[in-house]
This record gives structure tokens, C-alpha cells and sequence, in this order.
């Protein structure tokens, strides 16, 4: 855009702020600066002919000066002068006055560039950008919106960014737009706008790293496999999505033989979002014909087992690890339905590195120094009902889980005093709690009471030093999004919608955080990232405009058949609207490079350095975990297999004993105290029903705390 400027002294000059020269360039009425700015001696900025603006000494956006002056103009500086516009203007209506005026003067892009690969995801308008470099290797910029704000925005970073290196385009963070305060404070409105700062930048930012990579002759990263989803189907694309989709439609005979077995033994089942695809697939089919199929994050599974026990159900199958089974056992137990036969998928252990972890005596010696203070214990749902039950007699214990974890530390902080809180054992999850309370740290008392009402900066500050993690314990799934994967998502899509459980490692939480602050992540529980994706395809369906949606699936692979189902049930209906708009969604495994396939029967087994692996879950067997540490896929999820569930299923009622392997026993072992493991073990499940129905700690368990029993008693 080629903006002719006149002066005061009426000499004409022009700068370019856009590659693509406009027709009609509207001449600006510039005043003499009237105070001094460093490195701008002869800085000149526009008197606006329009109301409501007014002249404005700081007034950037629209810089004049000569073309040689305005390449010395770093992109910081620009940064700071166009902050200090707007917080010239008081009112948040005169701000958005200022960008739409700012709109009128950002000629629209071509319609060759308002295409779907130079979209912006995570805008609530359509917003376009497209960037090349020139011949001098500097980054050229042209972008528009449907919106006159959103272009407003555009007008202000093409401004900002034109006409600069690469790598001062790259050096921009996010957090350098904050003060770029534009809208209503506090409204939706406002954070939406925020928001449009940030995701603009964030894919000007991913084009120009691919144009620079290009340039260099750099390969670049391949792209993770990935299924599409509309409302006429689902395309897969890559071997690891073949593997995920083979069973997203299932065989309707195999469909119509678990229904009619359930049916017949009255069976209800309970699965974790983590089953094979094959399994899940025909539990969702099956679904529509028996309402005793239910599948969830762990904590879900026990309560809803009561109430198919309530229904009439006469045996529960579990599929999920052993720990889950056992809790759906001592819950029906507690319950009050002891009759109902519990049983598991296998007839080996079905195990868990995270909840292994927690049963060793390395744990109970970490939580020793608890058992000498003022302490509770935050146990994560997923460990063995025996864990639970040890380590509530040595240091009062709560469960919890990752979407009520944070809830429940901050509360048991404001309702204790002096307290010192243990977490465990998923290591990367405790970090990430630290991390995120170190950042609440920093923010105002108004922001941490929007969070939790009764605590503040100082509060956060002082209970720093008195949360505890345990750090020798991770999930093989969540180990999976390390550096490797967080550098190529990083590349290829960071300007995608991320999410990510709360238990993967520091740098791929930081990285989901950070894309949730402008509104294009989710870091919780399982069930959080599926009420995450819903929620933004149904916004976008509300738009009513073509668009395309991806979401990087920052946790095990398994969670698609849902995510899928889910999906297909909102675009489903919206096809049949003759109006309706066409919106696509992907979902993006970050499966790592390194990943291997099972070994095919007979033949050797693979041979990594001096280490004999006979079987390795891989991509073709639809796993993919590498060698180096981390799954896309649960490998102990997967010993639940359809095959085990008809089995089970057939045999019921077991009268021949044929099931005992795949019974989910009573515990009849008893804690050091001579009480029941199952009824010590449960307590801290009650304790956070408790607090999940009034959001306080129980009575019981604050007593416990302030007069522990065993104190000091080792296990």
C-alpha cells in the first residue's frame, strides 16, 4: 500500500506498508510532533480528518517518515509506540474507533489470497493472511477480515511487521501484544479481541518460518498423521490414522452379537476413553441399542457401574487397567451391591506405569516427612485402592483428579492453615501444578480471586514452599510429548487448536498453556479436551461459515472414537440445512518419528542397541510408542480386546469358575492398622466426592488432618 503523506511543510513522500500498491492512495494530514521520542527525531503522525479522532501526539500506527528512516524503525520500537497509542485513548470505544478507522485504510486482499490455507483458526471472524519474502529477504505481509475491527488489527500488524527481517517477525511473542489493550476489559468481546492479536501474529509467524526454511533449502517436517472429520465421513491421513479409523464403522454383525449377549445376561459395560479403536468402536455402535455402555475418564466408570447396578445390571465388565477394576469393585461394595460380579478384560495383569509407580516403598518413604506435619496427601485417582489405602493411614488423603486437581489444593490451602500438601505420583502433573501457581503469582488479586475466591497474590506466594511432588512417576502414554514433539508442533501447528492432558511433560504444557491464553488450547482431563473440541466446533457451526478446524490431540490416541462420535454428531444435523455452512475438523496425533510396529509372528524379533524387544506396539498395529520412551497408545489399554469382552460375556454366569482369572476380587488383605484395605482405600475417594458436591474439604478429613492418628508410623 503505497500511502502518499503530507507534511506540514507540504513535501510528499511515500512509504510502503503492504507489497500489493493500492489504486487510490488517501492522502494524511500529519502535525508536528510535539514532544520528543528517542530514535524518532523526526517522527510525524497523522491529525485524523474524521471525528471522532483527534490529533494525537503518539499516534504510530500510521508512522511518516522517509523510506530510508522507516527501515531503521525496529519492530519493538514500533511495538511500543503503537502500545502507547492506544493507552493515549481512555475508553475502550475510542480504541475500537481508532482500529476501525485504521480498517478503512488496509486495502483488501486480492481474492487469489482470501483462500482456505492463508485462514487464521482460533478467530471468531474470517481473517486472511498471506506473506512472502521479497528479494531483499524481508518479510511482505497482506492480510483482511470480514470483520472491521479484525481488519483494524490486520492494519496495525501489517504496519508493525512489513517490510522487517524474518527473525524480528519471529523474535514477537504474544505476551508483547498485551498492551495492545483494545475492547471491552473483561467481556468476551474483549478477550476475543485479545485473542485476534495473538492468533494473527502466531500464523504470520508459522508462514514466515516455512518461507525462510524454504529458502534455505531445509526439508521440512513431516506432518503428523491425522483424521479428518465432515458430516459425510471420516479420511484418514497417514498410516497411523488408517490404523485409528480401520474401526470407526464397525462390522454390524460383531455390533449385533455384543448387544444381544448383554442384553440376554443383563451386562452392563464400563470403558476408559483409552480402549482400542476396534473396541471402542463397536461400544459406540452398540450403544444406541443397549444404554449399559458407557465409556469415560476413570473416576466416571466406578459411578456409573452404580447405576447400572440400580438398573438391574447383574455384572459390570470392566475395560480399562486393573486399578480401575478395582475401584469399580470396592465402589459397588460401599454401594451396597455386593452381588454384582465385577470382571476384567484379561486374564494377566493389566498394569499401569503411573499407578506401578506409586506402589513401591520409595513412594511411602516420600511421603514420610507428611506424616511428621500439619500435611494432606492429594493422590491421584489413577493408582491401586491399595496405594490409597497405605498412604491415607500414614498422612490424610484426598483423591483427586486432573480436572479437579487444582481446585482441590487451592481450597485445602485456604481451609487449613500452615497446611504443606504431598502431591503424587505423576511427576510431570505436580510440576505443571507448580508451574501454573508460580504464574498465578504473577498475576493481580482480581485475576487469582476470578480462579478461586479466597486467595490472592499473597496467599499463592506463601503456599508455594509448602507444595510437595513426587518425582519419580510417569504415565509411558504422556511421556510421548517431549522435545521432539513439541519442535514440530511448534513448526507445523502452532497456529492449531492444542490440547493437552494435564500429565504430559513441562515443555508441551507450557506450550498448550500458552495457546490457551489466547483462547486456542485446553490443559485438563480427558474428558476436558472432549468438552474443549465440541464446544469449538459448535461455535464454529454457530458462525454459520466455512471453515476448517484442527486440533493437535495432546493425549493417548484412544480418546478419537469419542472425539469422532462427538463430532459427527454436531455436522451430522447441520447437513441437512440447505444454508448450512461446510466445517471440517482434524484432529492431529503427534505420533513420534522413532515409532516402531509389532513384530510380525515367526520372524526375529527387532534388535535395538544390545535390547531384544519381541513385542513393540507401533504404527502398524496402531500404537505407535517409541523406543525411547512414550506411546501414542496405551499398551496395557490394549490387552482389553473385543475378543476377551464376547468371552467374558458368553461365560456369565460363571458357574463352572471357567472366569476366575478375569474376576475382580474383594480385597481381603488389611492395611498395618488391621483394617480393610478396600474400606481404608475408599475413604479418600469419598473425601473428594465430597468436595466435588460441596467444593470444601470434608469435616472428617480437616479433623484428620489437624489430629492425625499414626502420625509418624512408617509402612
Amino acid at each position: 500500500m503505497a500511502v502518499t503523506v503530507r507534511t506540514a511543510t507540504s513535501s510528499i513522500f511515500t512509504i510502503s506498508l503492504n507489497p500489493n500498491p493500492s489504486p487510490k492512495p488517501k492522502p494524511f494530514t500529519l502535525l508536528p510532533l510535539k514532544r520528543h521520542l528517542p530514535l524518532l527525531k523526526s517522527l510525524k503522525c497523522i491529525q485524523f480528518p474524521s471525528k471522532p479522532f483527534k490529533p494525537n501526539p503518539l499516534s504510530c500506527s500510521a508512522l511518516a517518515s522517509s523510506p530510508s528512516e522507516t527501515a531503521e524503525l525496529a519492530v519493538p520500537s514500533k511495538l511500543r509506540h503503537l502500545a502507547e497509542e492506544f493507552r493515549s485513548l481512555p475508553e475502550p470505544v475510542e480504541r475500537v474507533k481508532r482500529l476501525l478507522h485504521y480498517a478503512g485504510r488496509l486495502p483488501p486482499l486480492d481474492e487469489s489470497g482470501r483462500v482456505d490455507s492463508n485462514r487464521v483458526m482460533g478467530c471468531t471472524a474470517r481473517v486472511w493472511v498471506e506473506v512472502k519474502i521479497d528479494g531483499e529477504g524481508k518479510v511482505r505481509l497482506a492480510a483482511d477480515s470480514d470483520s472491521e475491527i479484525t481488519r483494524g488489527f490486520c492494519a496495525c500488524l501489517v504496519w508493525v511487521l512489513d517490510g522487517s527481517e524474518p527473525e524480528e517477525v519471529l523474535k514477537v511473542k504474544t505476551d508483547d501484544l498485551v498492551a495492545l489493550n483494545v475492547g471491552l476489559p473483561g467481556s468476551r468481546s474483549g478477550r476475543s479481541r485479545v485473542n485476534t492479536w495473538h492468533n494473527v501474529l502466531v500464523t504470520i509467524q508459522k508462514k514466515t518460518k516455512q518461507l525462510v526454511a524454504e529458502r534455505e533449502g531445509k526439508v521440512p517436517f513431516e506432518a503428523f498423521p491425522s483424521l479428518v472429520v465432515t458430516a459425510d465421513g471420516v479420511l484418514p491421513k497417514g498410516s497411523y490414522a488408517e490404523a485409528q479409523a480401520k474401526y470407526l464403522f464397525p462390522n454390524e454383525l460383531k455390533v449385533n452379537e455384543l448387544v444381544n449377549v448383554l442384553k440376554e445376561k443383563k451386562i452392563g459395560v464400563v470403558a476408559h476413553f483409552y480402549m482400542d479403536p476396534e473396541v471402542q468402536g463397536i461400544l459406540t455402535a452398540a450403544q444406541k441399542q443397549w444404554p449399559h455402555i458407557h465409556i469415560s475418564d476413570s473416576l466416571v466408570m466406578a459411578d456409573t457401574a452404580v447405576k447400572m447396578a440400580k438398573a438391574g445390571c447383574q455384572f459390570i465388565t470392566v475395560l480399562g487397567v486393573d486399578f480401575m477394576s478395582e475401584n469399580v469393585r470396592a465402589i459397588l461394595d460401599q454401594a451396597g451391591f455386593n452381588e454384582v460380579g465385577v470382571y476384567r478384560m484379561s486374564n494377566e495383569l493389566i498394569g499401569c506405569s503411573l499407578a506401578d509407580a506409586a506402589a513401591t516403598p520409595t513412594y511411602m518413604e516420600y511421603l514420610e516427612p507428611a506424616s511428621r506435619s500439619t500435611s494432606l496427601h492429594v493422590i491421584y485417582i489413577n493408582t491401586k485402592l491399595e496405594t490409597k489405602a497405605y498412604a491415607h493411614e500414614l498422612v490424610p488423603t484426598i483423591t483427586c483428579t486432573s480436572s479437579n486437581v487444582v481446585q482441590t489444593i487451592l481450597q485445602a490451602f485456604a481451609q487449613v492453615p500452615d497446611l504443606s500438601i504431598w502431591y503424587g505420583p505423576d511427576s510431570y502433573m505436580g510440576a505443571n501444578i507448580k508451574e501454573l501457581f508460580q504464574q498465578m503469582a504473577k498475576m493481580t488479586d482480581e485475576e487469582i480471586a476470578a480462579i478461586h475466591p479466597e486467595h490472592s497474590v499473597e496467599s499463592i506466594r506463601s503456599l508455594l514452599p509448602r507444595l510437595h511432588y513426587y518425582q519419580d512417576g510417569t504415565c509411558i502414554v504422556h511421556h510421548l510429548f517431549g522435545h521432539e514433539v513439541v519442535e514440530r508442533i511448534k513448526e507445523m501447528y502452532c497456529d492449531a487448536f492444542l490440547t493437552a492432558h494435564l500429565e504430559v511433560p513441562g515443555e508441551m504444557f507450557s506450550l498448550a498453556m500458552e495457546a490457551k491464553r489466547r483462547g486456542m488450547g485446553v490443559v485438563g482431563s480427558t474428558q476436558n479436551i472432549l468438552d474443549f473440541i465440541k464446544d469449538r466446533v459448535q461455535e464454529a457451526l454457530d458462525r454459520n461459515i466455512d471453515d476448517h478446524l484442527q486440533f493437535v490431540l495432546g493425549t493417548e490416541s484412544g480418546m478419537v472414537t469419542s472425539i469422532v462420535a462427538a463430532v459427527r454428531g454436531l455436522l451430522e444435523p447441520a447437513k441437512s440445512s440447505s444454508q448450512g455452512a461446510k466445517v471440517t475438523v482434524e484432529i492431529v496425533f503427534p505420533v513420534s518419528s522413532d515409532s516402531i510396529s509389532r513384530t510380525t509372528p515367526n520372524l526375529d524379533s527387532p534388535k535395538v542397541g544390545d535390547v531384544i524387544i519381541p513385542v513393540v506396539p507401533g504404527v502398524a498395529s496402531g500404537e505407535g510408542c517409541s523406543i525411547h520412551g512414550g506411546c501414542a497408545s496405551c499398551p496395557y489399554m490394549k490387552m482389553n480386546s473385543l475378543s476377551s469382552l464376547l468371552e467374558v460375556c458368553h461365560h456369565l454366569p460363571d458357574e463352572e469358575n471357567a472366569l476366575s482369572a478375569y474376576k475382580a476380587e474383594r480385597f481381603k488383605l488389611q492395611t498395618p492398622n488391621g483394617k480393610s484395605v478396600a474400606d481404608v482405600g475408599c475413604e479418600p475417594i469419598l473425601h473428594m466426592r465430597n468436595f466435588q458436591a460441596t467444593k470444601k474439604l470434608p469435616e472428617k478429613l480437616v479433623d484428620q488432618i489437624l489430629h492425625p492418628k499414626y502420625s509418624g508410623r512408617s509402612i
